[in-house]
């Protein structure tokens, strides 16, 4: 019987990973779809597609997947029609949240993240009634296979604001009007980074208790989990203390 637990425990785990890789790779299409919509099919000359590769390669996203997501929305398939939509609002214990959706039907999607906001303590704003609590900002993330030192001089050199390392590789950050001359140089100095996109960067953040963050993390839970969904962000401030007890 033991084995035989650890087995279907096992087997649980890899279903969770590959619904968790799946989902995954279902976004990064969606961006591919939208960035082939809105430029060049060279990635060369098209910004946002490359950056959308990128993510595709960092994610060991399969090449026939990808293929299929360039081939679909460069033909004329009504179903590879996504729209950008930013939702803003405020979870519990007031924190702001911005999300950031690609969608082929905005009533679904709205709905969807209001019943999100509202089961956890939180309620749906109109687009800018949380957003000037962020700066929008170019983000890249490299390898840390790659010297810090080296990551770093490149950067300042191309204008970017800040560098620094942390868990997940070497991050640099810049000015929105920046960020195309930061990318570029940073790829042809170091190489392509993992990702490289806008994102929202709170100017002030919000402390949280411990049941707060809770249902703050189930939040953002939710509406990641959601396929519509590409971006979550919050300007919630948890403690080292608090992740622990999480």
């Amino acid at each position: 019987m033991a084995g035989h637990s650890q087995f279907k425990n096992i087997m649980y785990r890899k279903g969770a990973q590959d619904a968790k890789r799946a989902k995954k790779f279902a976004k990064i299409t969606r961006e591919i779809m939208v960035a082939v919509k809105t430029g060049n099919l060279d990635p060369e000359y098209n910004p946002r597609l490359r950056s959308a590769l990128a993510l595709a390669r960092a994610a060991n996203m399969p090449k026939d997947n990808i293929d299929r997501a360039i081939k679909k929305a460069s033909g004329n398939d009504a179903d590879s029609n996504f729209t950008e939509v930013r939702y803003e609002g405020y979870g519990p214990g007031g924190v702001a949240v911005v999300v950031e959706a690609l969608t082929d039907n905005r009533n679904r999607t709205a709905s969807e993240v209001r019943a999100a906001f509202t089961k956890h303590g939180g309620a749906l704003g109109e687009t800018g009634s949380v957003s000037f609590i962020f700066e929008r900002v170019g983000h890249l993330l490299l390898a840390k296979k790659w010297s810090f030192d080296r990551v770093f001089e490149a950067a300042l050199d191309q204008g970017a604001d800040n560098v620094e390392e942390t868990d997940e590789g070497i991050e640099v950050t810049c000015a929105v009007d920046d960020f195309a001359a930061v990318r570029d140089g940073l790829t042809k100095a170091i190489g392509e980074p993992d990702s490289a996109q806008l994102i929202w960067r709170p100017l002030t953040l919000a402390p949280v208790d411990l049941d707060t963050a809770k249902t703050l993390l189930k939040l953002v839970d939710i509406l990641e989990d959601n396929d519509d969904v590409q971006h979550v962000y919050t300007n919630a401030d948890i403690s080292e203390e608090l992740m622990a007890q999480l």
